[in-house]
C-alpha cells in the first residue's frame, strides 16, 4: 500500500504562536517530527500541509516536501483532506507538528491493522495512565474500548468511572496497572476516501460537547481501531512544554 504520512503546521497557534518553526536542539520543531516520520519503515513519503510561507520556506530548505492549504481550515484534519484529494495514496497518517519527540515506532504500531483488515478505515494510539493527575485531568483525553481493541467512546472525563474505588484512588493504583485506563494519543491513520468522507460530515453532539473531533467517528458508527503503546511522546502546546522538550532532547530522550 501507498502510505503517506501528513503533518499539518499552522503559524498562527493560539496559546503558541510559530511553535512549528520553535528551535530544538539546533532545529525547528517542524524538521524533527518530519525526520521522525521518514523513519517509520511502514511511510512511503511525508508532507507538510500548511497555510504560511515561513513554513513552507523552512520545510523547503531542509529538504523536506511542503504543500501550501487554503487559509480558512477550521482543524488540522480538514487540512489533511485537502491535501489527501490530491493524493493516490491508500492510507493516510495525521502526525502531529507539535510532537519532535514522537517515536517512529508509534507510526508503525498505527498503521499495522490496516495490513491485515481491509474493511478497517481509521485508527489511533492509546497509553496507560500512570497516575490520578492525569486520569482526572479535562486535558488528557480518556478512552475505552471492547475485547477487539476497538473505540467506545472518548473523553475529557475519568473514564472508566471506578465506583467502587472511587475514595481510595491513588498513584499507586494507576503505577502498579491494579486500575488499567488509558490516555488516548493524538495520532490519527485513515483510509484516503474515507478521511475525505470523514472530513465533510456536520460536527455532532457529542464532538461540540467535549470538544474531541474523534468523536464525529463515533457517534456516525465508525469503527476506530486503539493500538495500544508504551512509547510516550511531548506535545509542545506552549513555551513551558519547549522547556520540557528541549530537556529531553539534551538528555538524549
Amino acid at each position: 500500500m501507498d502510505i503517506t504520512a501528513v503533518i499539518p503546521a499552522r503559524y498562527a497557534s493560539t496559546r503558541f504562536p510559530g511553535k512549528a518553526l520553535a528551535e530544538i536542539a539546533g532545529k525547528p520543531m517542524i524538521q524533527h517530527v518530519y525526520e521522525r516520520a521518514c523513519s517509520a519503515s511502514l511511510v512511503s513519503r511525508v508532507i507538510v500541509a500548511t497555510d504560511d510561507q515561513r513554513i513552507q520556506q523552512v520545510v523547503t530548505d531542509f529538504g523536506g516536501l511542503c504543500l501550501m492549504t487554503r487559509p480558512d481550515h477550521e482543524t488540522g484534519t480538514d487540512r489533511l483532506a485537502e491535501v489527501a484529494q490530491g493524493l493516490n495514496a491508500d492510507i493516510i497518517v495525521n502526525v502531529q507538528g507539535d510532537e519532535p519527540l514522537i517515536a517512529p515506532e508509534m507510526i508503525e504500531q498505527a498503521i499495522r491493522p490496516f495490513l491485515d483488515d481491509s474493511t478497517l478505515r481509521m485508527s489511533t494510539l492509546k497509553t496507560r495512565i500512570k497516575c490520578l493527575h492525569d486520569f482526572l485531568s479535562p486535558n488528557v483525553v480518556k478512552v475505552v474500548t471492547d475485547q477487539q481493541g476497538d473505540a467506545l467512546y472518548f473523553s475529557r472525563s475519568p473514564l472508566p468511572f471506578f465506583r467502587d474505588k472511587w475514595q481510595d484512588l491513588k498513584d499507586e493504583s494507576f503505577a502498579s496497572g491494579k486500575l488499567l485506563c488509558y490516555k488516548h494519543v493524538g495520532l490519527y491513520v485513515y483510509r484516503r476516501d474515507f478521511l475525505i468522507e470523514f472530513a465533510a460530515m456536520k460536527p455532532t453532539f457529542l464532538e461540540i460537547s467535549e470538544k474531541l473531533e474523534q468523536l464525529r467517528a463515533v457517534e456516525n458508527g465508525v469503527r476506530i481501531r486503539v493500538v495500544e503503546t508504551e512509547f510516550e511522546s511531548i506535545g509542545v502546546d506552549t513555551p513551558d512544554d519547549l522547556v520540557k522538550a528541549r530537556e529531553r532532547f539534551k538528555a538524549g530522550f
